[in-house]
């Protein structure tokens, strides 16, 4: 009689893949056209110039890059790339909205509205800046910066200052160089490079 020979099934590799290079540029084209808006390349009855961008291309981006981080198991990165795309996608509506006049806000609480906006991003991005300490440094400052960037121009925003609205769309060029780094790296390291240094975590 002959005995039977017990087989295991072969191992599954795990999934490989980057989401940043999908998430990363998406950022920035999105960041880049909001700065614009915010620095005066488009006058100021034109805010809704960058929705084209924003929408379709950042803000579907950046759900596709946390969907599909999601799947690899990168956990923390799908988190950062789904908060990000709730930022963009609820920009667009906020933008739209008011100059639709989808949700029946007034005019005169059109700066409160605005205000709202920001204040509840800039409050979930700090946590989410405090709760990626332990990612490289670049991830930090990328960040901070755009902590910065909501807060300035959620003070030219509520005190109609388009001085400190306009500084607020130098500091988002800021955070996109970082970014525009952040995706070169990325797009070395696909492409068979050296990955560009990211620095040491703030937290170990």
């Amino acid at each position: 009689m002959t005995a039977a020979v017990a087989t295991e099934a072969p191992a599954r590799s795990a999934p490989e893949g980057d989401p940043a290079l999908i998430g990363v540029p998406t950022f920035v084209v999105g960041a880049t056209a909001l700065g614009l808006v915010l620095t005066g390349y488009v006058p100021a009855s034109a805010v809704g110039a960058s929705i084209a961008i924003i929408l379709p291309a950042t803000g579907l981006g950046q759900l596709v890059a946390a969907v599909w981080a999601a799947s690899l198991g990168q956990n923390a990165v799908a988190s950062v790339f789904g908060v990000f795309a709730g930022f963009w996608l609820s920009y667009g509506a906020l933008v739209l909205g008011l100059t639709h006049n989808w949700f029946g806000i007034s005019a005169s609480a059109a700066v409160a509205t605005q205000g709202l906006f920001l204040i509840a991003w800039l409050i979930t991005i700090v946590l989410l800046t405090l709760g990626t300490l332990r990612l490289p440094a670049v991830f930090t400052l990328l960040f901070t910066l755009i902590d910065l960037a909501l807060a300035v121009v959620l003070y030219g925003t509520v005190n109609g200052s388009t001085a400190a609205t306009t500084v607020g769309g130098y500091v988002v060029f800021s955070f996109t160089a970082v970014g525009a780094y952040m995706f070169l790296g990325a797009l070395s390291a696909a492409t068979g490079g050296k990955p560009l240094p990211l620095g040491r975590p703030v937290l170990r």
